[in-house]
């Protein structure tokens, strides 16, 4: 399996001018079923976008694999922006990439040779074609760089069954370092919940910010509360050095 490159990129802004770390319309792929995602994303196409992703995926399903140095699909993931407008290219990468049944060795050859968009539709069509653990280093890849909304992607439902604890738990505080907003974190009241490393972890980084004179993240609170009783606090609750948030 091709090993993925580290990025480093740090936008504020999406290339599509969306604020970092956030879909377009508030869409995410990664939780929509396949059948699902292509009924909604038909409805909102016009007539050229739709009968594009239409050929799109009807030559993935018909030639999946490699064909030459690059196959067919994976040139329509690079039209997919142009070919269906920026709100609505990340739907239709993934339903490009379903289409073909791309496996692990080929969303690895897609994520580590294609654009952070790309990488971004990868990432979200992680659940929907792998299983098992084996597309974790993609998910660590992106955890590491400071792209937002890679950031963002890559904490969809696959990295919620697969991550360990003790990444899991860095990621949250990826989430708080770099503003990505945590209700991004498929499944976060679940794996938060009983979770006192986490807490203890939480209640550091918010007494080092606080000692700094700098804000305690509202997202902090939320997640503490949430490793407690699994419930966001109410508005106005005290944070847990006894600060109005």
């Amino acid at each position: 399996m091709s090993q993925p490159r580290a990025t480093h990129a740090t936008p504020t802004q999406g290339t599509d001018g969306n604020p970092a770390g956030q879909d377009p319309q508030g869409t995410n792929p990664a939780h929509v079923p396949p059948a699902d995602l292509r009924a909604a994303l038909t409805a909102e196409l016009g007539g050229a976008a739709r009968a594009w992703l239409d050929q799109a995926l009807d030559e993935a399903a018909a030639h999946p694999g490699t064909h030459g140095p690059i196959s067919v699909w994976e040139l329509r993931l690079a039209e997919a922006g142009r070919r269906c407008g920026p709100a609505h290219a990340d739907a239709a990468r993934v339903l490009v990439l379903h289409a073909a049944r791309a496996g692990t060795e080929a969303l690895s050859r897609v994520y580590s040779q294609g654009t952070a968009d790309e990488r971004r539709a990868v990432l979200h069509a992680l659940p929907h074609l792998v299983p098992g653990p084996d597309a974790l280093p993609l998910v660590e890849d992106a955890l590491r760089t400071n792209d937002t909304r890679l950031v963002a992607a890559a904490l969809g439902p696959y990295a919620a069954r697969h991550l360990d604890a003790h990444q899991w738990r860095h990621a949250v505080l990826k989430c708080l370092f770099t503003g990505v907003a945590v209700e991004r974190v498929a499944d976060l009241a679940d794996r938060a919940r009983g979770d006192d490393e986490l807490a203890r972890m939480l209640a550091d980084y918010a007494a080092e910010r606080t000692a700094a004179g700098r804000t305690v993240p509202e997202d902090l609170h939320r997640v503490l509360a949430l490793t407690e009783t699994g419930q966001p606090p109410a508005p106005g609750s005290a944070d847990p050095h006894g600060k109005e948030s």
